[in-house]
């Protein structure tokens, strides 16, 4: 009975998650003052000839019911949360169309993904495996050493970092290309290549970051268990030392780490927009910053629900899973 009530409450924050979420995606992009209706409409009447006022009154119509802006501000909402999540369709792009923005996302998002997913999953580990040593064996030099170098990473704003290994390994040292230009397609090994080749400095830069923090995290945690009474009854016990931590230390402080990992893979869009503008990738965030700078109502609606529900699945997840990996939540 007990699962079953833990298990209706982590459903019920799901859905006021993605409602309130989807609600507030809807409404944003509508207090912008720029209308994206007009702006095309003036667009096309630039690149072409006179149109009579009642053509263009029924160019607006037509448009206005294509993107969802026809009715009153309620039946807008209605109609836009019925289509996400019952058809997934968020209409066609404004800025680009008249692509789908469904099309838009699926050919940028496993460029976000494979960046982005990489990168976290590569930090998490080898700060993890840092931050252990720092925090259990924190009286080693090396320990100390690796400490000190996440403690300078750390602070340095990540715009900042990225701007610096630009200017030095793509344009005082062009080792890397200054934007992406991936070549070749498919799966031939050109193309496989190219593709390595380009996302390196921005994994790079994003390890960099990353690792700084999940070293500081793992190092207080480890610290701080490693002074547990059940860890000098092990030492009394006659255990070796990476027994201890492997055993011991390392189960116990890795269980925040793996709520902390899922949330940023949750949220591993929120770094695309800066990531992907400073290196010129062609993922979500550029997605994104192209639909804002264009006023496209349907792609920035589809790119941030994306994003929400991609948190919102991360969160509901890890926590239907942490009571089977923590004994001490499945008990309560």
């Amino acid at each position: 009975m007990g699962f079953y009530k833990f298990l209706l409450t982590r459903i019920v924050t799901f859905l006021l998650v993605v409602l309130i979420g989807i609600t507030t995606v809807f409404f944003v992009p509508r207090f912008m003052p720029s209308d994206p209706v007009e702006a095309m409409i003036g667009q096309m009447m630039s690149k072409s000839a006179f149109m009579e006022p009642e053509a263009v009154v029924t160019l607006r119509k037509s448009l206005n019911e294509s993107f969802g802006l026809e009715g009153t501000l309620w039946e807008q909402y209605v109609g836009f949360f019925k289509r996400v999540i019952f058809t997934q369709d968020f209409g066609p792009s404004l800025a680009m169309y008249p692509t789908p923005v469904n099309q838009l996302i699926a050919s940028s998002l496993p460029w976000t993904l494979g960046l982005l997913l990489t990168s976290t999953v590569i930090a998490w580990l080898i700060g993890n495996v840092v931050g252990l040593l720092a925090g259990f064996r924190k009286e080693k030099v090396y320990s100390k050493m690796l400490e000190g170098v996440s403690m300078v990473l750390y602070p340095i704003p990540y715009y900042i970092l990225a701007l610096v290994l630009i200017m030095l390994f793509a344009y005082i040292f062009p080792i890397f290309p200054l934007s992406t230009t991936v070549k070749g397609e498919g799966f031939t090994w050109e193309h496989i290549r190219s593709l390595i080749y380009n996302s390196l400095l921005p994994a790079f830069s994003m390890i960099l970051i990353g690792t700084g923090w999940w070293v500081i995290s793992m190092k207080t945690l480890s610290a701080g268990i490693a002074e547990e009474d059940y860890v000098h009854f092990a030492r009394l016990k006659g255990l070796k030392e990476r027994k201890i931590m492997t055993n011991y230390v390392l189960p116990n402080a890795a269980l925040p780490q793996l709520t902390m990992l899922a949330l940023q893979i949750g949220t591993i869009f929120n770094g695309a927009l800066i990531t992907e503008i400073l290196f010129g990738y062609p993922g979500i965030g550029m997605l994104l910053y192209g639909g804002i700078l264009q006023a496209d109502y349907n792609l920035i609606m589809g790119t941030i629900t994306v994003s929400i529900l991609s948190v919102a699945a991360a969160t509901f997840f890890i926590d239907l899973l942490y009571p089977f990996i923590d004994p001490r939540v499945r008990y309560k």
